[in-house]
């Protein structure tokens, strides 16, 4: 049986937070996408602590549909490393597993 993971990744522009929320559903290879209300982040890059202002996305898809959800995320992405994090999750019910399926579903 299938399962649901939360894959998330962030970004600093909020229309390319969109257009790549709106393109991973287009493409089916996740049933919805979350954008998460602007944040900072502070984390290490090139020898120093960097902070931006960003926007988390949440990205609701199959185990089945992760890779293809990351190598498309990633083409997409305009960082060189991307925040890329998988979280299972437990206790979804079984209607909104159904409707997570459907939805990533190309046939």
């Amino acid at each position: 049986m299938a399962s649901i993971v939360i894959a998330q990744t962030t970004v600093d522009d909020e229309t390319k937070a969109y257009e790549i929320a709106r393109g991973a559903v287009e493409a089916r290879l996740t049933a919805g996408v979350q954008i998460d209300a602007r944040m900072t982040s502070f984390y290490w890059w090139k020898d120093a602590v960097q902070h931006e202002r960003e926007y988390r996305l949440s990205f609701k898809t199959t185990e089945e549909k992760i890779a293809a959800l990351r190598a498309w995320v990633h083409e997409q992405h305009p960082y060189e490393v991307p925040q890329w994090i998988v979280l299972p999750t437990a206790g979804s019910s079984e209607e909104y597993l159904a409707w997570v399926v459907k939805e990533t579903t190309t046939e």
